[in-house]
């Protein structure tokens, strides 16, 4: 069997974990690498030996012995490159978030299933190995119904300042950067349930913190970040967003993401809530049931470390094998619609001030 040709698209710092992923892959050959500064697309191209370099998205797409593309470009770029990767043929793998809104993701899900090619959505915490057990136990049953879901992700100041904080180009903040990631993990667990209304607040209190000294949380202060010419600026984009989401069978999802907060450290958690148990997905992986009339606790955490070097390789692998081997894939596009329609209603609940209704369709 050929090799999988591969082109990357986007030749920023996350480009590295896609094109290693690959690399790892013995099915797989990236031929190609584009960016809009072709000084990127060069040093790529001479740090992994990428045959091809591009600075026009349109010439790599053209190219009829490319067979897929990774998108890991600003959000504002992702429904219109997909569209045309996708209308050229390509099988495509786009970064989270899957577009500006519902509207584009439902253009992107359209020019797929026109054109019978795959259009998986990076949504990595899926291929977390902790976060695929939990998806597991809650499928084989061991928690029974979930009723309740809570899940945050916060950082206490890591705001990335960049094309991130300017709306033009990311639609959003935290909300679209790392909510995006929880609010997918949980619609996942919910498995059929619809969401059906939400009620959302975004702000920005807190600000950039040009004033704090040093690294925290991971991430140099003073907004910094400079990306492709991008100054940092903060356009109407929020640094805080907190949200209830309702569904179909009357389990509740709450949210809570933010880029700065007073906090005492960085937060990544998960709770899932049954009616015969319940889950602590991060950190690490725990269950709390009840055994012969007594509480019971069973931590799963001994070889089940945060490793997102894994789990890119597997979201890399499974999109290999959906495209090789008809593999029914995990991350579809119509889960990318979904996501956005949630977020989409975050922002519209936050604007009216008020719980808004939401029907999803795809």
């Amino acid at each position: 069997m050929e090799k999988l040709r591969i082109g990357i698209i986007g030749a920023g710092s996350l480009s590295d974990v896609h094109i290693q992923a690959y690399r790892r892959n013995p099915g797989v050959d990236v031929v190609a690498i584009c960016d809009k500064n072709i000084a990127y697309s060069r040093a790529k191209a001479e740090k992994f030996n990428i045959p091809r370099q591009y600075e026009n998205t349109t010439d790599l797409i053209s190219q009829n012995d490319i067979d897929a593309v990774s998108i890991i470009t600003w959000n504002n770029t992702h429904m219109p490159l997909a569209v045309a990767a996708l209308n050229a043929g390509k099988h495509v793998l786009c970064e989270k978030p899957t577009a500006l809104n519902a509207a584009e993701a439902l253009l992107m899900q359209k020019a797929a299933k026109d054109n019978n090619k795959l259009l998986m959505i990076g949504f990595v915490r899926r291929f977390a190995e902790r976060v695929a057990l939990a998806k597991q136990m809650i499928v084989s049953g061991d928690i029974g119904d979930i009723y309740y879901i809570k899940t945050e992700y916060l950082r206490r100041a890591g705001n990335p300042g960049g094309w991130f904080t300017d709306k033009k180009l990311s639609g959003g903040g935290p909300l679209l950067d790392l909510g995006v990631h929880m609010i997918d993990q949980g619609l996942w667990f919910m498995g059929d349930a619809k969401p059906v209304s939400v009620f959302g607040q975004v702000g920005n209190k807190v600000g950039p913190r040009k004033n704090v000294k040093g690294l925290c949380g991971g991430f140099l202060t003073g907004y910094t970040a400079v990306d492709n010419g991008i100054k940092s600026n903060q356009e109407g984009v929020e640094d805080f967003a907190t949200a209830l989401i309702r569904f179909d069978n009357g389990a509740i999802m709450q949210v809570c993401t933010s880029w700065t907060m007073h906090i005492k450290a960085d937060r990544v958690n998960t709770e899932v809530h049954g009616s015969r148990g319940g889950l602590l997905v991060d950190p690490g992986l725990e269950l709390y049931t009840e055994s012969h009339n007594y509480i019971k606790e069973a931590s799963l955490t001994t070889n089940i470390d945060p490793d997102f070097e894994a789990a890119f390789n597997a979201e890399i692998s499974h999109f290999v094998d959906c495209i090789r081997n008809k593999t029914a894939c995990i991350s579809h596009s119509d889960d990318g619609v979904k996501v956005m329609a949630v977020i989409d209603a975050i922002y519209e609940s936050a604007e009216v001030g008020e719980s808004v209704k939401l029907d999803v369709t795809s």
